[in-house]
């Protein structure tokens, strides 16, 4: 068990991924705080993470205070002794067009995934530098902060958030010998269950059986175990050396994701007027134009939804 005498938080792990995610650094060896706002959500967890032989303690807090991070770090300390890894997964959804979002909307998400995530790395970063202790934090990124999504302007901001500070922290975090990395999941949760485009492969998760193939492979959509084994890999002394990236796991898949690099560059000397632009913009900026949102393959024969609307939206 590679992850033997490790102490990991993960937060928001009371169900779907984040538990997952706790249980597989449980298998690993870590001892695991399992974290969520629900207090029998969070004991079943750790009932669960001991059933199958591993460690685990419940920290009942609502991510995002500076508080609330403190108390899991206290809490990781007092259960175990001391903190290595830090999975930042816990968030809400308050999903809505632009004009039907109120500032309440963007405030809870934003505060929860960007927030949250900010709080709870800077008090874990403060514990290792303290303690000379190498650790590792994972970020939980999206495809939808990577490409953006409809009705999601506070989810989309929190997660393209998130991306920007690992790639900052990593540079902050290099001397410590701690690596910080966002990992872009997708798969089969609460929320993808409600989508028609997805609704075969849920149904088959949902019955124990595998999804199809074109799932698993071409659309890179698998289950929240398909994730895990990344999240144990980057939290491991075997992935020293990776820091600063976003890597995308789901279903057969896997992905390192590019950080952001000009699609095309050109010059004029005096800079670009606007009358330069009227004459240039086209050719220039038109015909290098990046496209927005997720694009997905038609479904295949026999793995149509029942209903007719086949749009698809990922989180």
């Amino acid at each position: 068990m590679s992850l033997a005498g490790k102490v990991a938080i993960v937060t928001g792990s009371g169900q779907g991924l984040g538990l997952a995610y706790a249980r597989e650094l449980a298998r690993q060896g870590a001892a695991v705080v399992v974290n969520d706002v629900n207090e029998e959500a969070a004991a079943a967890a750790v009932a669960r993470i001991e059933a199958d032989g591993g460690k685990a303690r419940a920290v009942v807090v609502p991510v995002g205070s500076t508080e609330a991070a403190k108390a899991l770090v206290e809490g990781a300390v007092a259960a175990f002794g001391r903190l290595d890894i830090l999975v930042t997964n816990a968030g809400i959804l308050r999903d809505k067009s632009l004009l039907k979002m109120t500032d309440e909307d963007f405030d809870l998400v934003v505060n929860v995934h960007l927030r949250g995530t900010f709080t709870c790395v800077r008090e874990a970063f403060a514990y290792f530098k303290a303690n000379g202790v190498q650790g590792r934090i994972i970020a939980i990124g999206s495809p939808t902060g990577q490409r953006g999504n409809f009705g999601q302007t506070n989810y989309a901001a929190a997660k393209a958030g998130i991306v920007g500070m690992v790639r900052t922290w990593a540079l902050e975090m290099k001397k410590a010998g701690v690596t910080v990395n966002a990992v872009i999941p997708v798969a089969a949760t609460a929320m993808t269950k409600t989508v028609p485009y997805f609704a075969k492969a849920v149904e088959a998760d949902e019955r124990g059986e595998a999804m199809p193939a074109f799932f698993r492979h071409d659309l890179g959509f698998g289950t929240a175990e398909d994730v895990a084994g990344l999240i144990a890999y980057l939290a491991s002394d075997e992935a020293a050396g990776i820091t600063g990236q976003a890597i995308g796991a789901g279903g057969d898949r896997l992905q390192v994701w590019t950080h952001p690099e000009p699609a095309t560059t050109d010059y004029r000397e005096g800079g670009w007027t606007y009358e330069a632009l009227r004459e240039h913009g086209a050719e220039l900026i038109g015909a290098h134009l990046q496209s927005v949102g997720e694009e997905f393959l038609p479904l295949p024969e026999g793995l149509q939804p029942q209903a007719e609307k086949t749009g698809a939206e990922v989180r």
